[in-house]
């Protein structure tokens, strides 16, 4: 194994995880390098923030690349061509088709804003809310065949208040993504070391 890792982040949106990833690997907190930030939305706010960090960044536009195996194929060349190690979905919205999860099977993580197996899928602050759950959170799992049903890395507990709302809650939840994702990825790397010996 290379001494650093190579990670591809995949984003939709304003990237605020992809932040936090990339500035726990430039502060030397995760033995890996952001290679590539990638979007299906040409418009997302996170690829002006990659390229103020210098990172590359790409689109593979859903709405212009169909059908999804197609998309996904496209997207998997794209990362194929950066030769990652990782893959990062950083509030990247797309259910992904067989093509990516299995060229990517054991190095591709998500983050998800619940305590999975509870609340997956979309909306799952307001699930919580409105399910009455006392305690809320987030974790960083594998991914496989299943939205937001595999193989779970880490979690991290956030407690829900008499007085949440969907926005309170999840600026609270969203604080501790931010923390537990990079440990995600370092411990992943970690782990790549420590079988390499």
């Amino acid at each position: 194994m290379r001494e650093r890792g190579r990670v591809g982040i995949l984003i939709s949106g304003r990237g605020s995880n992809m932040v936090s990833l990339v500035e726990a690997m430039r502060a030397g907190r995760i033995a890996a390098d952001p290679v590539v930030v990638l979007s299906n939305l040409p418009a997302a706010e996170g690829l002006r923030r990659a390229a103020e960090f210098g990172i590359p960044t790409e689109v593979v536009d859903h709405k212009e690349v169909k059908p999804r195996r197609t998309h996904d194929a496209a997207v998997v060349a794209v990362l194929k061509r950066y030769e990652v190690d990782l893959v990062c979905l950083a509030g990247y919205m797309r259910l992904l088709s067989p093509v990516m999860v299995d060229t990517f099977r054991a190095r591709m993580l998500n983050i998800h804003p619940s305590l999975l197996p509870a609340f997956p899928g979309l909306d799952a602050q307001r699930q919580a809310l409105e399910y009455g759950v006392k305690v809320a959170g987030c974790t960083v799992h594998f991914v496989d065949e299943k939205c937001d049903r595999g193989p779970i890395l880490l979690q991290a507990a956030v407690p829900v208040l008499g007085d949440d709302t969907e926005a309170s809650l999840s600026r609270r939840i969203l604080e501790q993504e931010h923390v537990l994702y990079p440990q995600a990825v370092a411990l992943f790397f970690e782990g790549l070391r420590t079988t390499a010996v």
